[in-house]
């Protein structure tokens, strides 16, 4: 056949054959030598079917022409003849043109068509207007006109969309091969208008050529095959398909996008049109697979552990501040990405981020790894974001033993997380997320004792990476508290109070090493996390916010020696009674104060005054043995002022008003007192303290301003160092030697009953002539669990001069009115007697040893069970009976023995 190629260009001659149309009759075809149109051509009798072409015997290549007689079953051919419109063209070049791509065609594709293959007005019709698409000039681009009748004829005919697909995709990788991209691009873009066109239920018959031909594009090593390939597949995304295809796997793509957002190519442009298509390509399979639970499941660990590190090394970069750059797309993608998972996928999704953040080492510098949780808690849905949170425990518990940045990081980014999510985000498990927390406390505490973050002793830590560490828990424990709703919170901090080591009350915590010191530092952190609980929180039932399981434990903690407990006790609360905020406008304390300042309410709510009547002495106990210690400082008396301050704005009816009074009265003579040994800079601080409160005081409702004012005055001529605005300075004024306060300077208790007298407050006013007396003093240095041995023998040496014998009748003493006076009268030599006996007891269980105090404790305990049994005889004395006889005595019930087994 090769051979006779060369006479083909001889076929310019056919145009002269318009009476072709005269086909019909090929019946008689033996009488075609006769025909007139046809004198050009003698040798054509040669064929003995058509005569009328003498050349064709010279070619070797067609020995099967003989099965050409068949031809007179042709009548029909008029209507689809296609030979005379073909072969007819208007030059000769584009003759030679199509000749030649015939038998190309032919010797690329060896289709089983026979003649078919060869000529191409013989070919599918689907073929010719796939061929009809591409112009000479791959610069021109596609033939529109072409391809819309290509369209047409697609969505006409649907069956076909497969043949067509297929034919497209073998014209595209025949260019490929050739290298000529122009066609493949034209191939390329006709793929996509057809499947934009016929998204229908027959699109899958194009999807897997079109897949198929972008898998090619993407394994060629051109990368901007690789940008093309991904904008289809883009493209491809954003259809919304009416039918699933159940065997469709993007695998492939979800590792090749991977690989381009990890690009390394040495030309930075390239470099950043890569990465920006991979991410572009990692969308697009995450919006066409997540919507449909048939298809592949994208969430799975072993896709979304290539995702999910692609995006984020794309995250980390900066360089590019426009809308183009790697960074900004994959903020898109990443947030596009968990804007769409589901329950549970997000376990899934957050444990290659955690992975990543590890691997690389970006706890420490906490900048990006906050940025990425901020991007995930913003774009997940609200009701899934504990699910974030508690990944982020079990993360910190996981790394426990990691140095102190590492776990300081992953508690800052807990901090943001809780910040950005308002409520719900710490989920069921509420106080599992504060354990884990004071767990964490507690184990920096042991480090920063121990100088390891190990058990081995081989990585060493320094207590300012400890201590940082603290401050970022303690920080997060408000954070998580701020988020929930106020009955939350009061179990919280009930729950943070159990933590405490309370002696007497809540056993030690930490580890059995860390001994009183590290006991201490665990009360100081956990009393912070306390206090940042605190701050926000609000209750207009204090019952309810301050119960006695609460505040029993919470105001021993003054009695101890350690200031710093002392003043994080007072601010915890101060926070919890202040509940309009005037704390931050009082923290300053002096004697001129402006009240206008202040958020002051109406009246006292009944609730507020059942809280006060149950829980006043209690804190008034607490505001008189804090100022009795020696150990306080500045801080100290302003805390001790703004919560007298607030008890008194937030609580004050007429009792509780007459009730501080009393209070601040005993506190001056505290200050005066020779017993305690307090220091010049104590006694004025006490005296600040009550000059400021009662000037305030005087303000806010109680005539007292006149007595007040002249106090004042006084000592701002006299004395100024027993006003709070200079003795509670930074450069304190005190006075040389011993502390002497004249009468003058002095608040005086009867003129400020007086004052009271005529006013709302006379019926409370003459109990400002009572002393203020605490009721329990330094017992309470004693351990609050005392055995019954304990108890008995306090009680007894309190009242040992009150118990007479029991075999004395005791004798019935008349009670008067010049009973009741003397009683009266000397009450206050009998409350100073019993405070000194009760003084005397404390100091023998402090200093006496062991046995001695076993020994008094077991003669008393002897005493008192024979008072028992005594008191048991006539209990259990059956009454008399009638007949004057008495009954047998049985074995009183208390005395009988039951066997070991016995259940009663």
């Amino acid at each position: 056949m090769s051979g006779t190629m060369p006479r083909f260009p001889s076929l310019p001659t056919m145009p002269s054959m318009p009476s072709m149309p005269t086909m019909p009759s090929m019946p008689s075809m033996p009488s075609m030598p006769s025909m007139p149109t046809m004198p050009s051509m003698p040798s054509m009798p040669t064929m003995p079917i058509m005569p009328s072409m003498p050349t064709m015997p010279t070619m070797p290549s067609m020995p099967s022409m003989p099965s050409l007689p068949t031809m007179p079953t042709m009548p029909s051919m008029p209507r689809g003849v296609k030979l005379p419109r073909a072969v007819a063209m208007p030059t000769v070049s584009q003759a030679h043109r199509r000749m030649l791509l015939d038998r190309c065609s032919v010797l690329d594709h060896q289709t089983p068509e026979g003649l078919c293959g060869c000529c191409w007005a013989l070919r599918p019709r689907y073929k010719r207007l796939v061929d009809n698409i591409f112009p000479e000039d791959p610069e021109d681009g596609l033939v529109k006109a072409n391809m819309e009748k290509l369209t047409f004829f697609a969505l006409s005919a649907p069956e076909k969309l497969d043949r067509i697909a297929a034919y497209l995709s073998e014209r595209l990788t025949r260019e490929l091969n050739r290298h000529r991209y122009g066609y493949v691009c034209i191939a390329l873009e006709a793929l996509e208008q057809l499947l934009l066109a016929c998204h229908c239920q027959s699109i899958n018959l194009l999807v897997e050529s079109f897949l198929r031909t972008l898998r090619l594009l993407l394994e060629a090593d051109k990368p901007h095959l690789h940008i093309l390939a991904t904008s289809s597949f883009v493209k491809f995304a954003n259809i919304e398909e009416d039918t699933p295809s159940y065997h469709r796997s993007y695998d492939f793509f979800v590792s090749r996008f991977s690989q381009m957002c990890h690009s390394q190519h040495e030309d930075e442009d390239t470099r950043t049109e890569i990465r920006v298509s991979g991410i572009r390509g990692l969308q697009g399979v995450v919006r066409k697979t997540v919507d449909d639970e048939l298809q592949v499941n994208i969430w799975e660990p072993r896709h979304m552990e290539q995702i999910v590190p692609a995006l984020l090394v794309n995250l980390q970069q900066h360089t590019h501040p426009d809308s183009e750059s790697p960074a900004e797309q994959t903020e898109v993608c990443f947030r596009e990405l968990f804007g769409r998972a589901a329950y549970g996928h997000i376990n899934n999704a957050i444990r290659p981020v955690l992975m990543h953040l590890d691997s690389h080492s970006l706890w420490e510098g906490r900048s990006f790894a906050v940025r990425c949780f901020q991007i995930i808690m913003y774009s997940i849905q609200s009701q899934h974001s504990h699910l974030v949170i508690q990944q982020l425990l079990g993360h910190l518990d996981a790394n426990s033993r990691s140095p102190a940045s590492v776990r300081a990081g992953i508690v800052e980014v807990l901090s943001e997380a809780a910040v950005i999510e308002a409520t719900g985000s710490v989920g069921p498990a509420v106080l599992e997320v504060f354990n884990t927390l004071l767990r964490q406390l507690r184990q920096s505490v042991d480090y920063q004792l121990t100088g390891y973050y190990d058990h081995t002793g081989k990585h060493r830590t320094t207590s300012l990476e400890e201590k940082t560490l603290q401050d970022a828990v303690i920080k997060t424990i408000g954070s998580f508290a701020n988020t929930l709703p106020v009955y939350q919170r009061s179990e919280v901090m009930l729950f943070i109070m159990g933590k405490i080591p309370v002696p007497g009350i809540y056993p030690a915590l930490g580890s059995p090493n860390a001994g009183l010191e590290g006991s201490r530092m665990i009360q100081v952190m956990l009393l912070k996390s306390l206090l940042q609980v605190s701050e926000r929180y609000e209750s207009s039932n204090l019952l309810m916010a301050l119960p006695s399981s609460f505040l029993e434990p919470l105001l021993s903690f003054p009695l101890m020696e350690d200031p710093d407990i002392r003043l994080l006790v007072l601010s915890i609360l101060t926070s919890l009674i202040d509940r309009r905020h005037n704390a931050a406008r009082l923290q300053a304390a002096s004697a001129v104060l402006d009240v206008s300042l202040l958020e002051l309410k109406d009246s006292c709510s009944r609730q507020d005054v059942l809280f006060m009547r149950k829980h006043a002495q209690r804190l008034y106990r607490h505001v008189y043995l804090a100022c009795k210690e020696e150990s306080s400082g500045r801080g100290h008396y302003q805390a001790l002022f703004t919560l007298l301050a607030v008890l008194s704005v937030e609580l004050a009816n007429e009792e509780v008003v007459v009730d501080l009074i009393r209070l601040v009265l005993a506190l001056q003579e505290l200050a005066l007192s020779n017993q305690e040994s307090l220091s010049v800079f104590n006694r004025c601080g006490v005296h600040g303290v009550c000059a400021a409160f009662l000037s305030l005081l005087s303000q806010l409702g109680p005539p007292l301003h006149l007595h007040v004012t002249q106090v004042i005055d006084s000592r701002h001529r006299d004395a100024p160092h027993l006003l709070p605005q200079h003795v509670l300075s930074d450069q304190p004024s005190l006075p040389e030697g011993d502390l002497k306060v004249d009468d003058t300077l002095l608040f005086v208790q009867s003129k400020m009953c007086e004052a009271l007298s005529g006013s709302s407050y006379s019926s409370h006013a003459e109990r400002i002539n009572t002393p203020y007396t605490p009721q329990l003093t330094d017992e309470d240095r004693l351990s609050r669990r005392k055995s019954v041995g304990d108890i008995v023998s306090v009680q007894m040496d309190m009242d040992a001069q009150y118990c007479p014998d029991t075999q004395q009748k005791p004798q019935m003493e008349q009670i008067t009115f010049e009973t009741l006076k003397n009683a009266i009268e000397d009450r206050g030599g009998v409350e100073e007697e019993e405070r000194r006996k009760r003084r005397q007891v404390v100091e023998r269980f402090q200093t006496a040893p062991f046995e001695e105090i076993a020994a008094h404790c077991g003669a008393k305990t002897a005493s008192l069970q024979s008072k028992l049994d005594q008191v048991f005889e006539l209990i259990i004395r059956p009454p008399p009976s009638p007949s004057g006889l008495s009954p047998p005595r049985s074995t009183p019930l208390y005395e009988m023995k039951f066997p070991d087994l016995c259940v009663y």
